[in-house]
């Protein structure tokens, strides 16, 4: 395995904390300096979402829309047919939670290569409830025809996407979290659209993961092995087109699998895996994810991971659970 170049020790005391939607704001102003056929348009969030950095930087190419998140996604379709490369940007819940059939038929229908930035998806939306925590958004974007779906395991690597999104024609969507989350890439993290990456290799079980969860799987791949149980973890930044060959290499080798993901557990990472091994490598697998519930307020993201299940220590009880099994 090529060396990840990952974080030392994401554990640490002093490790490195920082909101995902920090480091995209940052890789939107770089892909921005970079090409100046980049644009900006946001839905009254431009603070929120970090588009802030782009628009004061390139105010001629940043469209303020206002709060109508239907439109954001037409003018950036229309963007894209004049050879633009538009990113359009508001909280998830939202985009594409409320725009999602203006982004099927002026954006996926017609093939058109806009990037759509859902920011504050998932627990980490902590403070602000089930309204404004999107849990939804992985499945409803990975069921639209020609979208790529993007999901970074912290902000080092979603400025790194940010950059590869404005090189990728096809439409895009990516998920960014608001909270502050644990940094375990680099800069020397390899990073590409359509590929996932081992983080950790193992022999007993691959833990799959994406986002946020990336983190909460090599926590958990730390406490199966101090039970004597080798854990592999797979990166997954890419749902969609899924990484088969890497997935199923490792399956192959381990046997079962466990996927974690902060989302509703049907039709996200899970669900792609799960469809995945159906059709060419039947395993047992435990998809870690929310069932089928809405968020809740909390003032911290921990607390809710814990009260929903998908914190390290569910993780690893879950490949505990599907060793015993295979042992019986």
């Amino acid at each position: 395995m090529a060396d990840m170049h990952l974080v030392d020790d994401i554990r640490a005391k002093d490790a490195k904390q920082e909101s995902i939607r920090d480091g995209f704001g940052r890789g939107l102003l770089a892909a921005g300096k970079q090409n100046d056929q980049v644009v900006g348009v946001c839905a009254d969030l431009t603070d929120s979402t970090k588009m802030s950095l782009f628009a004061e930087a390139f105010p001629e190419r940043f469209i303020e829309a206002g709060i109508s998140e239907q439109n954001i996604v037409t003018v950036g379709s229309g963007l894209a047919a004049m050879g633009k490369v538009p990113f359009v940007s508001s909280y998830a819940a939202f985009s594409p939670g409320r725009n999602w059939e203006q982004i099927r038929t002026t954006i996926c229908l017609n093939d058109r290569g806009v990037k759509i930035v859902g920011s504050h998806a998932g627990l980490y939306t902590s403070p602000d409830g089930a309204t404004h925590q999107a849990l939804e958004d992985i499945a409803l974007t990975r069921a639209l025809p020609n979208m790529v779906v993007l999901v970074p395991c912290d902000s080092v690597e979603s400025e790194k996407m940010a950059l590869a999104m404005t090189n990728d024609p096809r439409p895009n969507y990516v998920r960014l979290a608001r909270g502050a989350s644990a940094v375990i890439t680099t800069s020397k993290t390899p990073f590409e659209i359509g590929r996932a990456y081992i983080f950790r290799e193992g022999t007993d079980v691959t833990l799959i993961a994406t986002g946020t969860m990336t983190y909460q799987a090599l926590v958990a791949a730390d406490m199966l092995h101090k039970d004597g149980i080798s854990a592999e973890v797979i990166h997954v930044p890419t749902i969609k087109p899924l990484d088969e060959k890497t997935i199923l290499a490792s399956v192959k080798k381990t046997g079962i699998v466990v996927t974690a993901e902060e989302a509703q557990g049907i039709g996200g990472l899970g669900g792609a895996v799960a469809e995945l091994l159906g059709e060419q490598l039947p395993t047992r697998m435990k998809r870690i994810g929310m069932q089928d519930q809405f968020g809740e307020s909390a003032s911290k993201p921990e607390e809710l991971l814990k009260h929903f299940g998908l914190d390290a220590v569910h993780i690893a009880l879950a490949a505990h659970q599907l060793i015993d099994i295979r042992a019986a």
